[in-house]
């Protein structure tokens, strides 16, 4: 694994006794003490993440807004300063580049946060989408580092380390000039989770003071260090889409569901037009939440069918932690996705019943 880059908390994972995997490129923990356990702490207590992988590229310049209006399918023209924004960057064909973060510092400078796996790709797309507007792009992925504090303890851990009142920072707000404990981070209301927490970003020189004055204080808490196995457990609860399973270059942001994020009255953004006639000849995919009803786990990958007839695919499957339930996430054509129809997950080429289900999985815990 030397040839996988590290976050510059990598000898803290190794410290606090990290199961370390190649994750993107990248040597990350998968887990600590054990993921079940680490999922509980974030419903119960808190859990610290090491969330540096992800990438953050600026947009600055006088046509900033105008530009990320173009760029994605969300209307960012609709948050104040200080607000951040999930949006999705599209093909032209409908299919998604990445889902993404955008923090708006004004209408001159915002922040975009991008999926570990995409930064190259991302900084590549979002550069040649630029050409003709006024703007300048930074990718700055290698310069931050980023810490996710999430559970329903996080706000009363995290005031410990700050004088900033944060029980008046709102969900999807941010302030970028928060003292931890001496070091100054920009930090947001968000998370991964469907739990209340923070996310927080400093420079890579001083994120391991923030991480071991956080789990100081935090100790007494409950707050655990929390690997990659037990965010993705998380937020498949929460029905968070993650790239690469539910959105890919080839399913688009209508096929699973997102379409409170795509603001089709918009007047041009890339993808628009694809977007556009998939929603008016009618969906022929969707994104369904199920339930196995006989003994088996689905994976991601694996086949759904009808009758002997291939569906549709899963795109995370797990047996939930906090619901004690064989559950998954799948596309599948839209005439099996209503709740309640019956289906078959094909596990080891044997057909296991499953029936659809809610994709609210759990109720979310933000703090409003």
């Amino acid at each position: 694994m030397e040839h996988l880059k590290k976050t510059a908390l990598f000898n803290v994972h190794q410290k606090y006794g990290g199961k370390i995997i190649d994750f993107a490129g990248w040597s990350m923990p998968v887990h600590y003490e054990g993921i079940l356990q680490e999922h509980e702490a974030v419903r119960k207590t808190a859990g610290l993440f090491d969330v540096s992988h992800m990438g953050e590229i600026e947009v600055k310049g006088i046509q900033a807004e105008e530009f990320m209006q173009y760029l994605v399918t969300n209307d960012v023209s609709t948050i104040g300063n200080g607000q951040i924004i999930y949006a999705l960057m599209c093909y032209p064909h409908g299919g998604v580049v990445d889902d993404v973060l955008i923090y708006k510092f004004s209408r001159e400078y915002f922040y975009i946060v991008v999926n570990a796996s995409n930064i190259e790709k991302d900084y590549v797309w979002i550069t040649e989408n630029a050409a003709g507007y006024h703007v300048q792009i930074i990718n700055r992925s290698a310069d931050i580092s980023e810490l996710a504090l999430q559970g329903p303890k996080s706000e009363e851990i995290l005031q410990k380390l700050t004088a900033q009142d944060l029980s008046q920072l709102k969900f999807f707000n941010f302030m970028d000039d928060v003292h931890i404990n001496g070091v100054k981070c920009l930090v947001s209301r968000s998370g991964y989770t469907g739990e209340d927490g923070f996310e927080i970003y400093a420079e890579n020189k001083y994120i391991e003071k923030v991480w071991e004055d956080l789990m100081e204080v935090g100790k007494v808490l409950g707050l655990v260090p929390a690997g990659l196995g037990c965010r993705d457990t998380l937020r498949f609860e929460a029905c968070l889409p993650l790239y690469g399973n539910e959105i890919s270059e080839n399913i688009t942001p209508l096929e699973a569901g997102l379409n409170i994020f795509v603001k089709l009255n918009k007047d041009k953004f890339i993808g628009k037009a694809a977007l556009l006639k998939q929603k008016e000849e009618g969906l022929k995919r969707k994104l369904i939440g199920f339930e196995m009803l006989d003994r088996g786990i689905a994976r991601h990958g694996y086949e759904v069918s009808v009758e002997g007839k291939n569906i549709g695919i899963v795109t995370t499957g797990y047996m939930a932690p906090s619901l004690k339930k064989n559950i998954g996430l799948a596309l599948v054509d839209s005439n099996f996705s209503e709740i309640d129809t019956e289906i078959n997950i094909v596990i080891r080429n044997k057909p296991v019943k499953a029936r659809v289900i809610n994709k609210k999985f759990i109720i979310k815990n933000y703090k409003k």
